[in-house]
């Protein structure tokens, strides 16, 4: 049998991983935001929503036009993903998004806490490529049922989203949707002729079924799991790791902070190393 010492030296050298992981991406980081500093000279744009709207509409109709995503969705997704281009992401890694490193990704890596601890995002010279990016992101297999929709029609691509598995989140599409319509977002959408549509779709479906060989390495984020993090065990419980917030505890298991601090029996927003919580 193993001694008592033993199993001691293994959480030693666990946790001093996880410091070590840890202290990686801290330092990856602040070289991004370092670069980022640089190139702005320190002075970023401050956007409100009605003024990332005014910024980025031109690209969001460039996209659509080219792909046939409506201008309004783009937007709404980059008002959500992005806290309207106020996010440290965004700011700093150019990804209004929210799109992963995947294994054939070539560029800088920017990590923040999302599924998971340190999760890798990818970092864009411009936000211009993160839109572009985010068209990419969407031709494939999976979402190819919603380039047959009218570029103009807002309502059935966000339901398609949802249904396609996008967000884990119900309630999406009314996110999606009540943003398009708080901020008249439809206004950007245009309609297409049936012989514009045609040539569209034949131009995406060709470019989709061109990926369709290499959708697992373009699209299946890498994994990062935390060192020493524990997976959800089957009794839908979850073990604390150095770096977990209630929030982002509650992001990453579809819950929000309220209903994870009910099923706990939690009354403040104090969590402790090694606490198991319940997640189901």
């Amino acid at each position: 049998m193993r001694s008592y010492h033993h199993y001691l030296l293994i959480a030693a050298v666990l946790v001093f991983l996880s410091s070590c992981g840890t202290r990686k991406f801290s330092r990856n980081n602040k070289q991004i935001e370092k670069e980022a500093n640089k190139a702005n000279n320190n002075n970023y744009k401050s956007y409100n929503t009605l003024s990332y709207i005014d910024e980025f509409k031109g690209v969001a109709i460039e996209e659509m036009n080219a792909y046939g995503i409506p201008a309004s969705i783009t937007l709404a997704q980059g008002i959500l993903e992005s806290g309207s281009g106020n996010s440290d992401l965004a700011k700093y890694a150019n990804n209004h998004f929210g799109i992963k490193c995947t294994s054939d990704w070539k560029g800088k890596n920017y990590f923040r806490d999302d599924d998971q601890k340190n999760d890798c995002f990818r970092v864009y010279k411009d936000a211009r490529e993160s839109f572009r990016d985010h068209s990419d992101f969407l031709k494939r297999k999976r979402y190819s049922f919603l380039f047959q929709l009218d570029k103009n029609d807002y309502k059935s691509w966000a339901q398609g989203l949802k249904t396609a598995g996008y967000a884990t989140n119900p309630k999406y599409p009314d996110l999606l949707i009540s943003t398009i319509e708080k901020y008249q977002l439809y206004k950007y959408d245009q309609p297409e002729s049936e012989k514009q549509k045609i040539a569209r779709e034949d131009r995406v479906f060709t470019e989709i079924n061109q990926n369709i060989p290499q959708e697992k390495a373009k699209f299946t984020p890498v994994d990062t799991p935390p060192p020493g993090a524990k997976p959800v065990v089957a009794d839908g419980t979850y073990t604390v790791v150095k770096g977990d917030t209630l929030y982002n505890i509650s992001k990453r298991f579809n819950l929000t902070v309220d209903q994870l601090k009910m099923l706990n029996g939690i009354t403040t927003d104090g969590i402790k190393l090694g606490q198991v919580l319940k997640v189901k």
